[in-house]
């Protein structure tokens, strides 16, 4: 068997309501979804969702081979694109191409992904996660109740904009799990996208702590400021959870080295592969990994092989236009289905016909860094129509 060639396509996340965070919000709820498809000479093709960019060079390093080969392949597009670098969307790019090729490997196999992979048990525990910056008081409680009725018993909120109106929004959640739970205490945690200076991130957090007990504050400033995170891990009682952002073993290294972390985190979108190093080094480490992403399907099956899972972000219910993922959400878990493979199938028809729908541009992302992120004085007035930043991106639309 042999890697024959590759095509791209985007797809859309309809999310039927504002999504977000400090940096900014989709308000039509329509995300772009990138996805690649890698073929082979015998008919089988893998499926990988993340970015296209460079992937004419770095598809060069796998054209020809065997997609059995994984790991060394993997390896090989590092390679490829060591010079230039291998951050942000190229490191995104090669994610994808990973992913579909454990997709093809398991496939071939006859086997779920899961399983070739050497995990036992197809239950992987998650946590609601609702990009839920635009949402009304109403409209979250709505949503997490949903959330609630699968079983979830943790949540994640966006914030980090106003004290108070975070306080009043993490209590309304906990209040719909603790009622779902039977009065069972919920797990809460907060991401404020590194919208925070050091001290403020102390001050902010120790303040929610007074009333509230968080599991743990995610991304509380820049991705690879370790001794501010550090600084942060020391100055509250809620663990640090970062590196979603971070693309490679060597910008984790100096997190770890510095005990800037205690959540290792990797993104669905950087691949199989680089997840399942990162598992490792954190567990080198004696500590737990948790993935992100909107569709995690890949790292979910991943999941199921590394000794120190803890769970793993679950956002939409519902998965992308065109799109089948195999996995059903039952008890506050991930229940991973047995197809070969990673068990997404595309829907091409229903992807041609999501084009062009309006709000859909592949380039327009909101998360950009406000300039007075970490220069504050005083907090911003909540909502997505009275913080500027958001109310400017209301505006395009």
């Amino acid at each position: 068997m042999r890697i024959s060639g590759y095509r791209t396509l985007t797809t859309i996340q309809e999310w039927g309501r504002p999504v977000g965070d400090a940096n900014g919000l989709y308000a039509d709820g329509v995300v772009p979804v990138p996805i690649v498809v890698v073929e082979t000479d015998i008919g089988i093709t893998g499926v990988g969702i993340g970015p296209h960019a460079e992937i004419e060079s770095i598809f060069a390093a796998l054209e020809g081979e065997d997609p059995r080969a994984v790991t060394a392949l993997y390896d090989r597009m590092l390679r490829r694109a060591f010079k230039a670098g291998h951050a942000g969307v190229v490191f995104g790019t090669i994610g994808a191409l990973d992913t579909a090729l454990w997709d093809i490997k398991a496939k071939a196999a006859g086997e779920p992904l899961w399983r070739l992979l050497g995990g036992n048990d197809r239950k992987v525990p998650a946590y609601a996660s609702g990009l839920d910056m635009g949402l009304s008081d109403d409209e979250l409680v709505a949503q997490y109740e949903v959330y609630a009725a699968h079983g979830l018993r943790a949540a994640k909120l966006k914030g980090g904009l106003d004290v108070e109106r975070d306080r009043h929004r993490l209590t309304l959640v906990r209040d719909v799990l603790t009622r779902a739970g039977g009065g069972a205490r919920p797990s809460l945690m907060l991401d404020a996208n590194e919208v925070w200076s050091r001290k403020q991130a102390v001050r902010y957090v120790a303040e929610l702590e007074r009333t509230l007990d968080l599991t743990w504050i995610e991304e509380p400033v820049r991705r690879w400021d370790a001794e501010g995170l550090a600084a942060v891990g020391r100055g509250v009682r809620a663990a640090v959870a970062t590196g979603e952002n971070l693309t490679g073993l060597e910008q984790f290294r100096p997190l770890l080295a510095a005990g800037a972390v205690d959540i290792v985190q990797t993104a669905a979108v950087w691949g199989v592969s680089h997840f399942l190093r990162a598992a490792m080094l954190a567990h080198a480490h004696d500590l737990p990994v948790s993935p992100i992403g909107t569709t995690p399907v890949a790292l979910l099956h991943a999941a199921t092989a590394v000794p120190n899972h803890m769970a793993s972000e679950l956002q939409d219910l519902h998965p992308p236009v065109g799109l089948s993922v195999g996995v059903t959400v039952e008890d506050g878990a991930f229940i991973l289905g047995d197809a070969p493979g990673a068990g997404i199938t595309i829907d091409e028809e229903s992807i041609t016909a999501s084009t062009g729908r309006a709000g859909t541009r592949s380039a327009d992302s909101p998360a950009v860094r406000p300039a007075r992120a970490g220069l504050r004085l005083l907090a911003e007035a909540h909502g997505p129509h009275h913080n500027s930043s958001l109310k400017d991106l209301h505006n395009k639309r």
